[in-house]
């Protein structure tokens, strides 16, 4: 692996970047806490035991790696890939740092997964196959790669109604007129968000005994003032969206923001409803 990290305006990527891969490294805990336990059911529905060959495609900084690697034992492998540099690099040093000698990391294109043919237990997705401009094309890789019998198993949003935490300022920042196209990945966030779609999606990529489960998950905050700055730190993407917007719009969109999701504030602190689709099939 190269420990060049490629340019951002070159991979059309806002995980490309350091800056990026440090915000996503500083929001690992909260991301354990919305989808933790989701993440737990993934690898379950994958089949990991001690020894199995895991392929983890578009690993980010590897929060599912590495819970992987600690089922699969020394005697299993992970992979990690990814298709920024920045984002593996973290992903290699958490490994490290836990003292795990059963991860790998390679940079490669989820699209075109170049692996040897049934050269893995089961495959893991976790939250990056409704961004890919081509899922089915995806799919097909991961077919090809994972052994006869074998699980993928993709964990992906549910509808944006569904998980406000982001649906509300995803709606508010469109509704100033930015373009989340400019953000590649951005706008397919709730791409696979139904059911029928995700179910479809693992169908035409050849899998059999197709099915999706809708994973219940919450968000919980001292208050939603620490939403707003934990939204500042680590969502990448929504920041892309506001720099597209001047001073006085970028202040009223954040005041848009905190009050519409300040409705999910009570005694306790704020939480607010959200929910994952988890869509598994067999080669």
């Amino acid at each position: 692996m190269t420990n060049k990290s490629p340019d951002a305006s070159q991979t059309g990527s806002i995980f490309a970047s350091v800056e990026v891969a440090e915000q996503w490294r500083r929001g690992a805990a909260q991301r354990d806490e919305v989808t933790g336990p989701a993440s737990e059911m993934m690898l379950d529905l994958a089949n990991l035991g001690a020894g199995s060959r895991v392929l983890d495609v578009a690993a980010g900084t590897g929060d599912q790696t590495l819970m992987a690697a600690r089922r699969v034992g020394p005697m299993g492998y992970v992979l990690a890939t990814d298709n920024s540099t920045s984002m593996l690099n973290v992903a290699a040093e958490a490994a490290r740092n836990a003292g795990f000698t059963n991860v790998g990391t390679r940079l490669m294109d989820a699209e075109n997964i170049d692996l040897e043919p049934d050269s893995f237990d089961a495959v893991i997705c976790r939250m990056g196959l409704m961004l890919f401009s081509n899922p089915v094309k995806a799919l097909i890789g991961m077919h090809r790669v994972v052994k006869p019998t074998g699980k993928i198993v993709a964990l992906v949003w549910s509808t944006e109604q569904k998980n406000p935490c982001r649906g509300v300022p995803l709606a508010i920042v469109r509704h100033f007129g930015c373009n989340l196209s400019a953000v590649p990945g951005l706008r397919l966030m709730f791409a696979l968000g139904e059911s029928a779609i995700l179910e479809d999606t693992f169908r035409e990529g050849g899998f059999h005994d197709v099915a999706v489960l809708a994973v219940t998950t919450r968000w919980r905050f001292p208050s939603t003032a620490e939403v707003i700055r934990a939204m500042q730190d680590s969502f990448p993407g929504l920041q892309r969206m506001m720099d597209q917007l001047d001073v006085s719009e970028r202040d009223m969109a954040w005041t848009q923001i905190e009050r519409q999701l300040s409705q999910f504030e009570g005694p306790n602190g704020f939480e607010a409803p959200g929910e994952v689709l988890i869509g598994v099939g067999t080669k």
